[in-house]
């Protein structure tokens, strides 16, 4: 694990150890059966259209790139994706390091009840423990996230079963051929290639280009970090990418809209 990658993931387990507690199966059904179900990540990943497939993120700042929208109302940037047709939003819910907000998801999902059709949101944090997927669930969102070099096998499980009971969708982040390899072990039927390398904090859509071709018939590809152009986004096109996870890019966009038709037309 890269040494912002290690710290972040233990700050985040001290973030939340005072709130852990043991989350049964049965809880996480029962949040399933009370919430409204929420629209489908995976299905929107792999369109009917089979053109590439755009996540839209709500990221205020990164430790890469500093503040980039540090204001910026996560109820009003995903109205302007969802105006713009974005496939499905990325929400970071992570505080410290990125300047969101539980909150931030469950405004975001909310609006869309009153200003349909809702968009499938991801809940972009450092997932470690069933709660924090009990409380993805409550706020609406359809999928999380789980960096494999992070975690532990038994981690990794303890996410997946949980997500599963709980109706949501998971998003295998991997960085390396060995990730690539865990994360089919476990199941993962969305793996997205993470192009930054947390260590250096340098992007290679080369990355992307290697590791796509190497996945399993069936597993939706995403490509994530590093898109800025259609050129960008036309490059992991081409290596198999199904879909592409956009933050910085349109974050700091003048019009979204703009630049989703550009990585549209890719």
């Amino acid at each position: 694990m890269s040494d912002k990658l290690t710290e972040i993931m233990a700050w985040k387990r001290r973030e939340l150890a005072p709130l852990l507690r043991r989350v049964p199966a049965a809880e996480l059904a029962a949040a399933d059966a009370r919430h409204p179900r929420p629209p489908s990540f995976a299905d929107a990943l792999r369109r009917a259209d089979a053109r590439l497939a755009v996540i839209s993120e709500i990221k205020r700042r990164s430790p890469s790139a500093g503040d980039i929208r540090a204001g910026i109302s996560a109820p009003d940037q995903a109205a302007r994706y969802q105006q713009a047709g974005a496939d499905a939003i990325s929400v970071l819910t992570d505080e410290k390091y990125f300047g969101g907000t539980l909150e931030d998801l469950r405004t975001v999902t909310a609006a869309f009840t009153a200003r349909p059709p809702a968009v499938p949101c991801l809940r972009k944090d450092f997932f470690v423990h069933p709660l924090q997927v009990l409380e993805a669930r409550a706020a609406g969102a359809s999928a999380i996230l789980i960096i494999v070099r992070a975690l532990t096998d038994d981690e990794i499980r303890s996410l997946r079963d949980a997500a599963a009971t709980a109706g949501l969708d998971a998003l295998y982040e991997i960085h390396t051929e060995a990730e690539l390899d865990r994360a089919v072990g476990h199941g993962a039927r969305i793996i997205g290639v993470n192009n930054r390398d947390l260590a250096v904090f340098r992007t290679d859509l080369g990355l992307s280009e290697r590791l796509i071709p190497r996945f399993p018939a069936g597993i939706t590809a995403v490509s994530e970090s590093g898109i800025f152009t259609a050129a960008d986004a036309r490059r992991v096109r081409q290596a198999g990418a199904h879909a592409v996870l956009v933050g910085e890019a349109l974050m700091r966009a003048a019009d979204p809209a703009a630049l989703l038709r550009d990585f549209r037309a890719a």
